[in-house]
Order: C-alpha cells, then sequence, then structure tokens
C-alpha cells in the first residue's frame, strides 16, 4: 500500500498534476513513480473490462510537447513493461489521435494514455485515458486509482518480469515499438478533405487557392499546417507558433484563451488569409476566426458546428454546456431547425448526455462545450479539435467555390452587447455544502423578486433570466469556486445583474467577494 493519496490527481475524467518545480508553492506531486503505480492501475481495470491477459494486451502511449512528457513517458513503461504488454510509442501526439490508435487496423491498441495537462501551466502534466470505446469516465478513473493504491489490487496482474528490462540509452528500461501514429492520422484527415470538398479541377489538392493561418501555441497542433493543409495546396505561410515548446513562450495554448484569440486573429486579417484556426496543445479542442478577423470561438463556435450537421441532420439535438446564451438557442432552433439541449459544464458530461439520448432513439449528431470541445457522432462521440477544423475547412473551401465565406452560416447568429465571467472564492471549510446551500437560497430569492425568472428545465446551478439578459451561478466541477456568467442585451446590464447577485450574496461570510468589485 503506497502512502501517496492518488485521489488528489483526479480532475474529472483526467490525471492531472504538478510535474516540475518552477512556481513558487508548487511542489511535484506528478512524477515517474506516480506514473508507474497509475500505469498498473490502468493495466489492470483494461484487463478486467477486456478479460484479457497483461502480455496479450497493447497499449499506445503519446505525449504533447511539456517538458516532463518523457519523464512521465518513462514511469508508464516502468509500470506497463514488466507483465509483457506491447508498448507503441507514438511520440508527441495529440489526445484525439491517442484514441484512434485503438481504431485503425494497423495499430489495434486496448487502450491508449496520452500525457497531457491541456492548457495548464507548463509545470503542470497529466494522462488521459481511452480504450476502444472512447475516453474513460471519471468512475473508471476512480478505479484506477483505487488500483493504483493497493499493493495487493495490484497483484492481481500477476508477477512482473523484471528480467524483460533492457538497456535503452544508458538507462534500463523496458521494450517498446515506435509508432507513426500521427502520419497515419494526418493521412485520415487528408482522405477527408479530398473526398469532403471533391474539387473538380484539384482533387488531390482541393485546398488551392485558400490561405489558412494556424496557430498552434507551440503545443502538439503544428502537425495541422504543416501535413494536412499545405499537402492539399492550402498556403499556410503566416501560420504561427507551430514549434513544439513545452514552455509555451507566446501564449497559452488555449482557444479560451483572450491573448491567444486575440493573437491568430491579428494574423489572420492582418495576412489577408480566409481562415484562421487556433488548437490548444493537445489538440482536443480548436477554434476559428473568419477573413475579417472576427473570432468564432465560445457560443459562435458552437454555432458554426451546429450549422455543419444541420443540412444533412434536419431536427438533430445539440448538447452543450450550461452557460450558452439565450441568442445561441434562438439560432439553433430557429435559424437551423435544430433542438438545444442545455446540459452541464464538463466535456464528458455534455458527450455522455448526448451518447444517451442516441440511446433513447432521440437523434443527437453533436455535443460540444463552449471551451472548444466537440464531439459529433459521426467520429466516435470523439473530442477532437482537428477534426472539427477539417469539417470547417471543408466546408470554407466549397463556400469558396461558390464565392462565399465562411461567416454566412452563421450571419443571424446575434451575440450580447456584453457577456463576462467572474469566479467567487468559497472560503467556507465545507466548500461543497456551503455552494450547495447559497444556490438553494438563490433559487428560493429569485423565485420571490418580480424581475428575476428562475430558468427551467436546467441542469446545473442557477440560471435566472432578467428582462434584458441572463447569469448563471454554479459550483465549479472540482475547485471551491462558484463561477457566475453573465450576459446582456443592452451596454451596462451586466453591472445591474452583477449588483443584484452581489446584494444577495453580501451576507455569506463564507465567499470571498472581491472579485465582483473588479
Amino acid at each position: 500500500m503506497t502512502e501517496f493519496d492518488f485521489k488528489k490527481l483526479q480532475n474529472g475524467s483526467d490525471i492531472r498534476g504538478i510535474a516540475l518545480t518552477g512556481i513558487p508553492g508548487e511542489l511535484p506531486n506528478l512524477t515517474d513513480t506516480e506514473a508507474e503505480r497509475l500505469a498498473k492501475g490502468y493495466l489492470l481495470w483494461l484487463c478486467n473490462k477486456t478479460g484479457k491477459a497483461p502480455q496479450t494486451i497493447t497499449i499506445s502511449v503519446g505525449r504533447d510537447p511539456r517538458v516532463s512528457g518523457q519523464h512521465l513517458k518513462g514511469g508508464l513503461f516502468m509500470g506497463l513493461g514488466p507483465y509483457g504488454v506491447r508498448i507503441l510509442d507514438c511520440g508527441l501526439a495529440s489526445t484525439p489521435a491517442m484514441f484512434m490508435s485503438t481504431v485503425f487496423p494497423q495499430y489495434n491498441c486496448d487502450g491508449a494514455i496520452m500525457i497531457t495537462a491541456s492548457h495548464l501551466p507548463y509545470n503542470r502534466n497529466g494522462f488521459k485515458f481511452f480504450d476502444k470505446d472512447g475516453g474513460l469516465n471519471k468512475s473508471d478513473i476512480t478505479q484506477i486509482i483505487e488500483f493504483a493504491q493497493s499493493d495487493e489490487k495490484l497483484s492481481a496482474l500477476g508477477e512482473p518480469d523484471l528480467d524483460r528490462r533492457i538497456l535503452i540509452f544508458g538507462k534500463k528500461g523496458y521494450p517498446s515499438e515506435e509508432a507513426d501514429l500521427m502520419e497515419t492520422y494526418c493521412a485520415h484527415l487528408r482522405t477527408m478533405i479530398q473526398e469532403g470538398v471533391n474539387h473538380p479541377d484539384h482533387y488531390d489538392r482541393p485546398l488551392t487557392g485558400l490561405k489558412i493561418v494556424v496557430d498552434a501555441g507551440n503545443g502538439s497542433g503544428g502537425f495541422y499546417a504543416k501535413k494536412v493543409l499545405a499537402p492539399l495546396g492550402a498556403d499556410t505561410s503566416a501560420s504561427q507558433y507551430l514549434s513544439p515548446d513545452g514552455t509555451f513562450p507566446n501564449h497559452p495554448p488555449n482557444p479560451e484563451d483572450r491573448d491567444a484569440m486575440e493573437s491568430v486573429a491579428l494574423k489572420t486579417i492582418s495576412n489577408g488569409a480566409d481562415l484562421g484556426l487556433i488548437f490548444d496543445t493537445d489538440v482536443d479542442r480548436s477554434a476559428a476566426v473568419d477573413h475579417r478577423g472576427r473570432e468564432i470561438a465560445r457560443n459562435g463556435i458552437v454555432a458554426l458546428a451546429a450549422a455543419l450537421i444541420a443540412e444533412d441532420h434536419p431536427g438533430s439535438t445539440v448538447v452543450t454546456d450550461s452557460i450558452t446564451s439565450d441568442p445561441l438557442t434562438v439560432f439553433l432552433e430557429e435559424s437551423l431547425g435544430l433542438k438545444h439541449l442545455r446540459f452541464k459544464r464538463g466535456y464528458k458530461n455534455v458527450i455522455n448526455k448526448a451518447i444517451e439520448l442516441n440511446e433513447q432513439g432521440i437523434d443527437c449528431q453533436l455535443a460540444i462545450e463552449t471551451s472548444g470541445h466537440a464531439a459529433l457522432k459521426e467520429n466516435y462521440f470523439l473530442d477532437d479539435g482537428a477534426y472539427l477544423a477539417t469539417k470547417i475547412v471543408i466546408k470554407t473551401a466549397k463556400l469558396h467555390l461558390e464565392g462565399k465565406t465562411l461567416d454566412s452560416l452563421i450571419e443571424t447568429l446575434r451575440q450580447p452587447a456584453e457577456a463576462t465571467e467572474v469566479r467567487i472564492p468559497i472560503t467556507a471549510l465545507d466548500f461543497g455544502a456551503y455552494g450547495d446551500r447559497i444556490l438553494k437560497d438563490l433559487q428560493d430569492f429569485a423565485q420571490k423578486d418580480p424581475e428575476m425568472t428562475v430558468v427551467t428545465p436546467n441542469y446545473e446551478g442557477v440560471r435566472i433570466a432578467f428582462a434584458d439578459g441572463w447569469c448563471l451561478l454554479r459550483k465549479s466541477l472540482h475547485d471551491p469556486i462558484l463561477p457566475l456568467n453573465v450576459e446582456s442585451e443592452k451596454n451596462g446590464g451586466c453591472a445591474e445583474i452583477l449588483d443584484k447577485i452581489k446584494s444577495f450574496l453580501s451576507p455569506y461570510e463564507g465567499l470571498d467577494l472581491s472579485p465582483m468589485k473588479k
């Protein structure tokens, strides 16, 4: 039994931790030691699910460019290797490509591990786990942690064969096979574009005449410009930050980051590009910029993704997270003829809800968060930023042949006059129960105020409609925080709504309301 509490590393359906020193007050809690134990826990989980013995299991391992990635990969190999697992080393990869290693027949992996902490700072890292059914759920990660925590449970794997170690770069390690997974994945996306555009004169180079800016934020996404778009004829010369750099020196690789979006928008418009694309570190999220330099992110990327599936799937349901705007609902339902189910934050929450609806016989083709996580039914409900980008590129190319531009797809989407998010820390010791109490009190408070209407159905927190806007107060998925999202149809409206909510929250001594003063 290890003394380390692995539960501290669980972040919903992911593993996240501090892997490097360098930031004051943040000491590493995810090293090769923890990686080795988690690899064993995952292997046991995978053996139990598949009914296969460890030595008949194939697992692929990939990483984003974080400095700690190679070290953690060594820990994973030390956990898997002694049990005879066939390990495919995919090197620098994207998270969606790692899942595809369980789909592509030439790899046919039983499971996959991606070493990444998405958009988090350079000193963080973590793991995302897959099997042939997709990304693992929160309950699966909980079980893996329970296995990793217990020597007794891990003994079910059998006796490790320590003699399998070999000399690798001067150190003892376990054998693996190099796999050129990203080449296979890029070829898959190129074929998708060729078939999707079906250019009458340039089938092999269907993006001829298009200028596309790609911003990879120095994460894993540089391949999209170099190995997907450029070989198909696109001019990607204005792309930026394509080289992997685990310190992320230019801007956070995050489509939700204001500086990141402004950077790619400026690059797109200053170079006269037809389209801009931006990815997060491990390429499971993306956003876009139109030819005028206008961002297509948050509600905009939801609207665009929905527009891409609306023609082929009329009346389909789109599942989104909880903070989408009221004008987005109007656009989805009235302009596109779709149905909108506003659900909960968390990409696995929206994906699992979409899968559930389909199992109930309700057509649902798209599950998407405003963060840029987009999962389509046609693509295994895998949240794949490069796949969404590819759908966008195909449509851009087809519209270009017609003399039209991408923004025409969402021209009727109304944008709010103002929008903001305030994150309110809960200082009370039992922050979960304290947050629940505040939400219950807010609902009661709003129901008595004639200027406030509690929105139902609502699946997360308390959503309140006002005459010229709305707000949503909810508990953070993992932290002692109450995020408050506010939108208004008029200038100054957000301040009015914030004042109303602040007057309600002021008596609660277990809250830090200083963010609301800003």
